[in-house]
């Protein structure tokens, strides 16, 4: 029996966040695997709300565990490393990962009381970790976080390069600069597939450094009549270090505000990728500091409601408030269905007096590679063929336009696409069932087990629990009452909502037969019915309905 090279995307083909990719080399059948990232995306009110976070469906390797060698981890950013403590239990493989990147997932681990043995610090390229029959090193790559790393994956049917998030930056701050030549060996040493970043394909001008923008901040915060606040993204640490450094050469305390944005700073620290990052202040010891003197560094970039951003724009956090005539930049770029949580703080602020700066050209740079550099990567590497991933579909396809371009022949590879490469043309052999998995509470849900369908249509039209009782002659005892929830008191008849519905199942009781009475089921159903067709002829909603039959003897 032949072997095959796969490829098959559980996650972030298709979608931005949730990446998690699998690789598998063996006969049919019998394949290894290795899985690269387990990230998570993140829920919003409209289609999941009370959900705490989502994760890819792994199901299709989870049960092929047995034959999982390894995960490998890209960076430390949560849509590639936040599901590791939620979902390794159900893999048990080991993973690896590069200091820093390990330093974060380590403490998820402690988290949720898993072995951190599990976790193994890898170095990085030209030394290769064997797993299976692959052999996999971590390229240094520039991204908005620090020991970013391309994985460099040799099989026995060539070699393929999974590029993880990345930009195109010679002069990132802090972590590794963008190296060229190290690209361009790769690409003479032969690469079969390049899988690769789409982010910002639809970016027409090559990406900017971040350096470009440490002078903007750094005037910025010197011009400051009063106190400063900035927020920014808390794994992007050369951001949070360029606005520390302006905060400290203004004279300013600097305090920093949320839980990400201490445990990013000490990791950072710990692991010795900052070396000379400004002395900063506690909350509790900034009380003494005359405000004006003061800069605030505060997690919530992305409007995200508990977090210090959002607090602020609310009033107090932690003892501060801001107040008329001080300013907060937001040194970031709004995620595409974020703004309307983003706008509220900012409208927020603005009642306060406070004068909000939020120019993403001159106080953030993204950090992912636009066209031209996407077009720089084809051109280093020079792949057999390439397979856009971390994208929505209209990614995907674009940059595999820009591919062709390129002269490179491409596939497009949603999640769920199984492609093999190990021929002279990539080919889609299958199609896997792929989905989410829901983290409610602390209990994880598929997306389609209806529990969070139940919860909108609950929210959408309201709630109406009708209880009766039924005596041992299988009569009705006394009543029927109901209770509502989420829907007005009073409807078109002027009559307290919660009377006409009993009235209406009351009505009904008495009306119906034996053999319905003796039938939970259909007594449930009929009441249901009632309730609904009530409820919609009085205030124009049919609400979820809970009808409880209790029996005596």
């Amino acid at each position: 029996m032949s072997e095959r090279l796969i490829y098959l995307p559980l996650g972030g083909a298709g979608e931005i966040g949730m990446n998690c990719y699998v690789y598998g080399y063996g006969p049919q059948g019998k394949e290894r695997y290795i899985l690269v990232d387990l990230g998570v995306t993140f829920p919003d009110m409209d289609g999941s709300p009370g959900v705490d976070l989502i994760f890819a469906d792994i199901e299709w390797i989870a049960e092929r565990a047995d034959r999982l060698d390894a995960i490998f981890i890209t960076h430390a950013h949560e849509d590639h490393i936040g599901a590791v403590g939620h979902l390794w239990p159900r893999l048990k493989a080991p993973i690896y990962a590069r200091s820093f990147t390990a330093h974060l997932a380590r403490l998820k681990f402690e988290e949720r009381g898993h072995d951190e043995l599990a976790i193994k610090t890898a170095n990085k390229f030209p030394e290769m970790v064997t797993a299976g029959p692959f052999k996999v090193g971590f390229m240094p790559i520039s991204h908005s976080i620090p020991e970013s790393s391309a994985l460099v994956i040799d099989t026995p049917a060539g070699r393929i390069v999974h590029t993880g998030d990345f930009k195109v930056d010679t002069q990132p701050g802090v972590g590794e600069p963008f190296d060229h030549e190290a690209f361009s060996e790769l690409g003479r040493s032969g690469v079969k597939a390049l899988v690769c970043d789409s982010t910002n394909v639809f970016s027409p001008k090559p990406g900017r450094s971040e350096a470009e923008i440490i002078d903007n901040i750094t005037a910025l915060v010197a011009d400051a009549p009063k106190l400063i606040a900035a927020t920014t993204f808390a794994s992007n640490i050369a951001r949070v270090k360029t606005l520390a450094e302006a905060g400290s050469k203004a004279g300013r305390s600097v305090v920093l505000l949320g839980r990400a944005m201490r445990r990013m700073v000490t990791a950072g620290i710990e692991t010795g990728i900052l070396t000379d990052f400004p002395k900063v202040v506690s909350p509790e010891d900034a009380g003494s500091i005359p405000r004006e003197n003061l800069m605030l560094l505060t997690t919530g970039s992305q409007g995200e409601r508990r977090a210090a951003t959002a607090a602020l724009s609310r009033g107090k956090y932690l003892g501060f408030q801001l107040q008329e005539g001080d300013t907060f930049l937001f040194s970031s770029k709004t995620i595409p269905g974020n703004e309307m949580s983003v706008a509220r703080i900012l409208n927020n602020f603005s009642e306060m007096g406070v004068d909000v700066i939020n120019d993403s050209d001159l106080y953030h740079v993204s950090g992912h590679a636009n066209a031209p550099d996407l077009s720089q990567m084809h051109e280093l590497v020079q792949p057999q063929f390439l397979i856009p991933m971390h994208g929505e579909h209209r990614h995907l396809r674009a940059h595999a336009k820009l591919g062709g371009k390129n002269g490179i022949k491409s596939v497009i590879a949603p999640n769920g696409t199984m492609v093999e490469l190990q021929g002279n043309e990539p080919k889609i052999t299958e199609f896997v069932e792929t989905g989410r998995t829901y983290l409610d509470g602390r209990v994880q849900i598929g997306a389609m087990d209806g529990i969070v369908r139940d919860r909108i249509r609950m929210a959408l039209n309201g709630h109406v629990v009708c209880t009766l009782i039924i005596d041992e002659n299988d009569e009705p005892l006394g009543e029927a009452w109901c209770e509502l929830s989420g829907l007005a008191e009073v409807g078109a008849s002027r009559a307290p909502l919660i009377d006409v519905l009993e009235e209406d199942v009351n009505q009904f009781l008495m009306r119906a037969g034996a053999k319905t009475l003796r039938n939970d089921d259909r007594l449930e159903e009929e009441i249901r019915k009632i309730i609904r067709k009530s409820a919609d002829s009085e205030i124009g909603k049919k609400p979820e309905t809970t009808v409880i039959v209790s029996r005596l003897g």
